[in-house]
């Protein structure tokens, strides 16, 4: 339950912000009451990151006021929000992998003696006592942040946020590279935090995450407020999603072919494996079917795909195509046979974030261009401009700088990449993660379209509604083997996460 009225911690009435020729934020209402998870939730686009940058301090309001525990503040640059108690741990944390994890946690305020001298032993046990009360002594302080998994190094970042006086957690997006016990690791973290009086604005695009851990709720939709305070728990699904969207958007799949795909397998894994990742796989995938692979992160799902898109070398094993056997390990050769692969981590491995949406959807196909060396940049444009029609890509300017895109929008451009491409074997790893709820719709009627048409279709997610949902088959991961196999629509998550958890193989 929500604290009551008179512990009001914060409060942002009015804010506005404007960049050259966007009004990201048309006065934007927030209220923070101490110890409460409050929400705060919109499309991608919707000014919550610009939002949380002027809480933070990385931005300044063009109009609006901040109060803080009762009297009004300037945020002037981030350490004046952190001195007030704010802190902000943004999805692309801001750690520093070379750097020691007691020298991250104290990074910029470490303690020293007459304020020149580190003190490295006290800095150490410091950090030491923040892990242990966040539940992770495991950590050893001294050790670097490069070697630590993704959700230990949020940990770490939630220990630095502890080493200053914080009142107010920031988490932008905290759960989305973590498994189911990783999350729940992180809520029992967030219970913890509020139960000692420190408020947390949660924000994150899995609606199920909400009803579990949120106080209350406010929703924000192209820069303004349309929902203020709405108990998180109360408050039906349908409702949030029509606010997010302007829209009521059915939480339902695109329907299934009636009858399941016949025809010769253009795609065959007989005995992959890579040692120590996953054991030997067997694996058909047809014309206009999608095959889910379903299982926690450390499964061997990610690796599966990448070995069979060749940027892994398996083991023993091989992959054919049309009954001809790939070169193991070579990207080259599978995009060549119609391979393509949409990877987990898309700004980082599939996408030029300096470049335009026209390079991002050619740039595996530039030989098409070509003219005695020379590329015809209009040709290129128009094939590219075509591709990202086809799937609705928004805003429809081929010259928009990819990064400007929403997060649905740049999975778009490389589903059209590989469209452009002729691909047969579209590979998707983690296709809508930190995609908002419209565009996650908009996505599957994509990919089911895209199968109905021909494409053979590989899936990897780790939300079981996502690959049960998509999938015509699917394939249940438990430590790198095959615990299951079976129609998608003989079975629910319930089950799927039985099997993942006490599987044993099976053929």
């Amino acid at each position: 339950m929500a604290p009551p009225p008179d512990s009001l911690l914060l409060t942002m009435s009015g804010i506005t912000k404007l960049f050259p020729g966007v009004r990201a934020l048309d006065g934007v209402d927030l209220e923070v009451q101490a110890g409460e998870v409050h929400c705060l939730l919109g499309q991608n686009g919707a000014g919550k990151s610009t939002l949380i940058k002027v809480l933070a301090g990385a931005h300044q309001p063009d109009g609006g006021v901040i109060t803080w525990q009762g009297e009004e503040v300037s945020l002037k640059s981030p350490i004046a929000a952190m001195r007030l108690g704010i802190a902000t741990i943004y999805q692309e944390l801001d750690l520093v992998e070379g750097l020691s994890v007691a020298e991250n946690i104290f990074l910029g305020h470490e303690p020293a003696s007459a304020g020149f001298v580190v003190k490295k032993r006290e800095a150490r046990e410091r950090a030491t006592a923040l892990l242990a009360r966040l539940g992770h002594p495991e950590i050893q302080a001294q050790r670097p942040v490069g070697s630590l998994s993704a959700a230990q190094q949020q940990i770490v970042s939630m220990a630095r946020a502890l080493s200053h006086d914080v009142r107010l957690i920031v988490m932008d997006e905290p759960s989305a590279a973590l498994d189911p016990d990783e999350v729940n690791n992180l809520f029992r973290i967030v219970a913890t935090l509020t139960a000692d009086g420190v408020a947390v604005v949660y924000i994150s695009h899995r609606l199920e995450e909400i009803r579990r851990i949120g106080d209350r709720v406010t929703v924000i939709k192209d820069g303004r407020t349309v929902a203020v305070g709405l108990p998180a728990k109360e408050t039906p699904t349908r409702e949030v999603v029509a606010l997010m969207t302007g829209r009521n958007v059915e939480y339902v799949f695109p329907e299934r072919p009636g009858a399941a795909a016949t025809a010769e397998p253009v795609l065959r894994v007989e005995g992959l494996t890579r040692d120590g990742e996953f054991a030997p796989l067997d694996l058909d995938l047809r014309p206009g079917e999608i095959v889910g692979l379903a299982g926690l992160v450390g499964s061997g799902r990610s690796e599966i795909l990448e070995t069979i898109y060749g940027a892994r070398k398996p083991s023993a094993g091989r992959v054919l195509v049309d009954g001809v056997p790939l070169r193991p390990g070579s990207v080259r050769a599978a995009v060549h046979a119609g391979l393509g692969l949409a990877p987990e981590e898309r700004k980082a491995q599939g996408l030029l974030m300096l470049e335009s949406v026209t390079r991002n959807v050619s740039v595996s196909s530039l030989s098409r261009f070509s003219r005695g060396g020379w590329l015809d940049r209009g040709e290129e444009r128009r094939a590219a401009q075509t591709a990202t029609r086809e799937l609705s890509l928004r805003p429809d300017n081929p010259e928009a700088r990819i990064r400007t895109l929403s997060g649905g929008n740049q999975q778009k451009a490389v589903l059209a990449r590989w469209l452009l491409r002729g691909c047969r074997v579209l590979l998707l790893d983690e296709p809508t993660r930190g995609v908002d709820v419209g565009a996650r719709a908009e996505l599957y009627a994509v990919i089911r379209r895209l199968a109905d048409e021909g494409l053979a279709v590989l899936l990897v997610s780790s939300e079981v509604p996502e690959v049960l949902g998509l999938a015509d088959r699917v394939l249940v991961l438990r430590e790198g083997s095959v615990v299951h196999r079976a129609p998608a629509g003989e079975l629910d998550e319930h089950r799927v996460l039985d099997l993942v958890m006490e599987g044993s193989p099976t053929p």
